[in-house]
């Protein structure tokens, strides 16, 4: 789709080289000095330079997608206006993935480059080193707008192991880690030097199948596989306490996320009957593909692969190679629909409404992890998003939660507790439930170095274009979006915006942003600054949409195609 005459009024004229990005970086004009008038002596006033707000627009609605139109109303006020209501859409622009960025700084990287590797941002950290395979060094921002951060300089590692992070903790050679293994809770609670602190299970881990590839395009297949899986023996094997079987892909403590039928009850005869109906009376041979990461949503990944390996086997006669692969490549391949066998992989709740695990992962703008898209999950979920109340939205998403057990795509397994790990002198220490640990309000008497460990390391830190939690809680303590999360917490708070206002029919928001804020680098944030870095990721066809790998993966998760996305 072209833009509208209203955009390229906007913006002007192009330079010869025809880039989008230059036009969209809304060059000011100064209006000229009126010259003093005769046999005065005082210097005549001149007017302030006139601010050029970006406008970014659809022509219509017609491509599907939920953004209409981001205009910079004045140098500190933004207004999006929607194609449908979105009751979630706080919580939706609190997240890290529609962070602010500066525009030159974008433009200079050409939407990749130092973008990924060296992020500049607003927020109470800046990166300052980043040595691949081994840490991230974070240094307190100087001219950070809000409360400086309680510890000057944090230290990010990783290790994929529980038990070296456990150790590394116990030696005092790490402040704080994530994801204790099941079996080390009791063990950190029982070391006075230590602290456990626990997550609510805002997540879900899932076997997933992709309906473009046989034997997984056969309905009946998916069916059986739902039904020969012991989900209980998972969680009583593997889990911490604080866990439980999936009954829905969305937790019930989420508004709307356990409307309609519960799941599947465990039945190996019946799905051994399904599966011979689908004309595999004596099983077939596949893979199941995972990263040995531990998640909240996994925390014991090799072995449930080899317990789910061991029970395909026993109950459908389905042999099952397993595959390991590099994080990063994993959830690449994931979200663009590369992964032919089964695979094992699970989600944690970004912000608390069904939007975020349903519309992300069966929606219309999602990606092709499972395959085709089920038309009629994308109609009801669209249904559900635009209404108000949620008395009104939970008919629809009992028929999504119907629909997704019909169809599906994947088998929910756990809702799996987790923790952190701290040593005991961790003043501000905490979970998220978001799992957005904030690091700035943590601080131990006598140190001015903060080491967390994590399971991963980031593939980047150009969070648009990343999903893994390991790059999103690095990407939260140095960049900033309009909202945010409270620290520990799920409910959204004023953050480069001080204010904002929706209209009745919740289509029109329109945000006041904080003056006086700076990225990183000088720079200071205006109008322009949210337009662009929402621009770029809503057009596909965006000379700066481009990123690490390109995917940007929630922006069509959570707010539907993208605008000038290639036909598929």
């Amino acid at each position: 789709m072209k833009l509208t005459q209203r955009l390229m009024q906007t913006l002007g004229v192009m330079a010869a080289a025809g880039m989008l990005a230059a036009a969209c970086s809304g060059p000011s004009t100064a209006v000229p000095a009126t010259q003093a008038p005769a046999n005065t002596e005082a210097p005549a006033a001149t007017e302030a330079p006139a601010y050029e707000g970006m406008t970014y627009a659809a022509p219509d609605c017609d491509y599907g997608g939920e953004f209409k139109s981001i205009e910079a109303v004045d140098e500190l006020t933004v207004k999006i206006t929607l194609c449908t209501p979105d009751v979630a859409f706080p919580s939706k622009v609190a997240f890290s993935s529609f962070a602010i960025n500066d525009t030159a700084y974008l433009e200079s990287t050409g939407g990749t480059g130092d973008l990924i590797e060296k992020p500049i941002g607003t927020g109470p950290y800046m990166v300052s080193e980043w040595v691949r395979g081994d840490h991230i060094t974070l240094v307190a921002n100087p001219d950070y707008w809000g409360e400086a951060p309680k510890t000057p300089t944090v230290i990010v590692r990783w290790s994929t192991e529980a038990a070296q992070r456990l150790l590394e903790l116990q030696s005092g050679t790490v402040d704080g880690i994530d994801n204790v293994a099941p079996a080390d809770f009791e063990v950190v609670r029982a070391d006075s030097n230590l602290k456990l602190i626990e997550r609510p299970a805002l997540n879900v881990m899932y076997v997933g199948m992709n309906n473009t590839y046989a034997p997984f395009d056969n309905e009946q297949v998916r069916q059986a596989i739902a039904m020969g899986i012991d989900r209980q023996r998972i969680v009583d094997t593997f889990y911490p306490a604080g866990s439980e079987v999936a009954s829905h892909f969305t937790p019930c403590s989420i508004p709307g996320g356990c409307e309609g039928e519960d799941w599947y009850e465990f039945d190996p005869a019946a799905a051994k009957d399904l599966l011979a109906q689908a004309g595999f009376p004596d099983g077939f041979a596949t893979t199941l593909t995972y990263r040995d990461v531990v998640r909240g949503y996994l925390p014991e990944p090799s072995i449930v692969a080899q317990d789910l390996q061991a029970q395909l086997k026993a109950n459908l006669n389905i042999d099952v190679e397993i595959v390991v692969m590099e994080s990063g490549a994993f959830i690449d391949a994931a979200s663009k629909g590369q992964v032919e066998g089964l695979h094992l992989l699970g989600w944690g709740a970004d912000y608390p409404d069904a939007t975020n695990f349903l519309d992300y992962h069966f929606g219309g703008g999602s990606s092709p992890q499972f395959g085709d898209h089920f038309q009629d999950i994308v109609d009801a979920l669209v249904s559900g998003g635009s209404q108000a109340n949620q008395a009104d939205r939970n008919p629809f998403y009992a028929t999504a939660n119907n629909l997704i057990k019909q169809h599906v795509p994947m088998v929910p397994i756990a809702h799996g507790g987790s923790a952190t790990a701290w040593k005991a002198s961790a003043d501000g220490a905490h979970s998220s439930p978001l799992s957005n640990e904030y690091f700035g309000v943590v601080s131990i008497a006598g140190q001015d170095t903060l080491v967390w460990m994590q399971n991963g390391e980031p593939a980047g830190l150009y969070c648009a274009d990343e999903s893994d939690g390991e790059a999103l809680r690095v990407c939260e303590q140095v960049s900033e979006s309009l909202l945010r999360y409270k620290v520990g917490g799920t409910d959204v708070e004023p953050s480069l915006a001080e204010t904002y206002e929706a209209s009745a029919d919740l289509k029109e928001w329109t945000f006041h942003l904080r003056p006086g804020v700076t990225f990183s680098n000088g720079a200071a944030l205006d109008a322009n600054d949210v337009v662009l870095s929402f621009a770029v990721q809503w057009d596909a066809a965006h000379p700066l949409h481009v990123g690490r790998d390109g995917s940007f993966t929630y922006w069509p998760g959570l707010f539907g195609p993208f605008l000038n996305a290639p036909p598929e």
